[in-house]
Formats: structure tokens, sequence, C-alpha cells
């Protein structure tokens, strides 16, 4: 199974005529993604690689079921881009539009709880189940994409767009495969954190154990700490924890907009013993992930 996307999720683009869209939509489309519009108001009758273009999301949906919409509009427009697909019944939005005011995020979000859809992002790359459809850039090129991620027992969630691939290639290269991955964005705010997409994996029976990329800033490690510390979890958990530098470099900001540590639970060293009070095993080195999995879970 996959968490959120597979081979038959409906995808449309909104802003798919922009250089971004045009370049993601390309490799998603070989790899196997199901686009089935895109819209940028004014440019209707248009297409991208094949996907016919229409100046708003109520065209596409009236036309067929749509499951999901990636974003990647100017980031004035992300909000309303947001409300247009929410509003239209899409109950799974990827915001890949960066940096947008926390204000527009926090209306997108209750929106969406409003509605009962699923945010990723913003500033995400998107997500990929393997081998069975991808919506985003995560994974690049089909050919890379299919080299790096392999059908398997491993779910990944990161804050980083790049190490959701590399994460995936090292677990491929040792033989591990990975059921879905998701890049959660690395924003100060995202629509879905750790904890949200934790229930997501429990459920799904081909996910044995997770991954999970984390930096400084932020209270979603925390978070995610204390549910497993209290409630547990069935899934084994392996923690990185990148910038662990940053903890003695006070005023240096490290990574993404997300990542400006606001008090001691914000710390690398502080996610590190939350994680481990909780038992969640935190890797030293990048390295030592997928022998931690094995460890973890008798070899899987």
């Amino acid at each position: 199974m996959s968490i959120l996307v597979d081979e038959n999720t409906r995808i449309i683009v909104q802003g798919i005529t922009g250089r971004e869209a045009v370049s993601f939509v390309r490799d998603s489309l070989g790899y196997g993604a199901r686009i089935v519009g895109g819209v940028t108001p004014g440019r209707k009758g248009a297409d991208v690689h094949g996907v016919p273009v229409y100046d708003c999301v109520k065209e596409i949906v009236d036309k067929g079921p749509v499951d999901a919409s990636a974003i990647a509009v100017p980031v004035a427009f992300a909000r309303d881009a947001a409300f247009e697909a929410i509003e239209n019944g899409i109950k799974l939005v990827v915001v890949i539009t960066e940096r947008l005011p926390r204000k527009d995020v926090c209306q997108i979000l209750e929106l969406a709880r409003m509605r009962g859809t699923r945010i990723i992002g913003p500033n995400t790359m998107g997500l990929i189940s393997p081998g069975k459809s991808k919506i985003g850039a995560v994974g690049g090129p089909p050919a890379d994409a299919r080299k790096a991620f392999t059908l398997g027992p491993v779910g990944i969630m990161s804050r980083s767009g790049g190490m959701t691939t590399e994460i995936a290639n090292l677990l491929t290269q040792s033989g591990l495969g990975q059921s879905t991955a998701i890049n959660i964005g690395g924003d100060p705010i995202v629509g879905s954190t750790f904890l949200e997409l934790l229930p997501f994996f429990e459920s799904d029976p081909q996910t044995k154990a997770l991954v999970i990329f984390c930096e400084p800033g932020g209270s979603m490690e925390a978070a995610l700490a204390d549910h497993v510390r209290i409630r547990g979890t069935r899934l084994p958990i392996v923690a990185f924890i990148a910038g662990r530098f940053a903890d003695n470099m006070p005023g240096v900001r490290f990574g993404h907009a997300g990542s400006i540590v606001e008090g001691k639970r914000d710390t690398a060293a502080e996610k590190v013993r939350l994680f481990r009070e909780a038992g969640i095993t935190v890797a030293e080195e990048f390295s030592e992930i997928p022998g931690l999995i094995k460890e973890k879970t008798g070899g899987t």
C-alpha cells in the first residue's frame, strides 16, 4: 500500500505554466503520475506536456474527480489557489510555494480543517509512493527517482526536500525499500507535522518502520516525542537531526525558514534528549540509518 498518493490518484497542478511546474509536470508524467489538468487563469486551451490547461479548478472538477492538487503559483496568489482547491472538494493539497506569510498559512489550514482537506507544505518538494506516483518535484527526473526510490516497508518523513531523496537512496542501496516518502515542508508553519502524518503510516500494513529527518527549530519533534512516550507506536522510528552544531552558534540561522530556534525545546540537543526519552532511536551519523532500521525490524 502507500500513503496519500498511489497510481490511481488524479492530480491537478495550479500554476502549471510556470517554469517550476513545467519541469516537475514532465518528470511526474514520466514517473507515471495521473495529472488530469492544470490551472493558469487566462491560459485555457493551452497544454503542458499534453496536460490541458484551464482557467479555474472548477472547470476540471466538473469534468471528473480530482484527488490532489499541487500548487506552484507565486506567493501572492498561493492562499487564493489553496482556497480554490479546498472549496472545490480536493482532499489533498500540496503547497510547493515557499515563504507564505504566516497569516496566509493559518487561514489555509483553518479552511482545510473545516472542509476535511489534508495540506502538505508549504515549501515542500512533495511526496512519492515508489513505483506508483508522485506529486511535486521530489525525486527529480524519472530515471533518478526510480534509482533512488524503491518499493518496500520503510516510511520517510523529512523536513528537507533534498534529504528526502538522499534518505531513500541510502535505504535503497542497503536493500530497504520505501512505502511512501513525504517532504513535509521547510516553512515555520506547515500543514502536516510528523505527528499528524504518523497515523497514516501506522495504519498502512506495508510500513514496518519510519525514518524522520529533523532540523533545529520548531516544536514538531517535541510533539512527536511526547506522543510516542505517552501512547507509543507500533513503528520503530529512526531519527536523524541535522545541524546539531547550531546549538553552539547562537544567532546563526541553519537551513529553512522553519529552523529558527525560539526556545530550549527547539534546539537539536533537546530534540535528541526527548527522542531518546521516548524510545525513538537517534542516528549519530547519516550512514547509520539503514543499519539501525534493520536492527529495529529484525533485518526487514
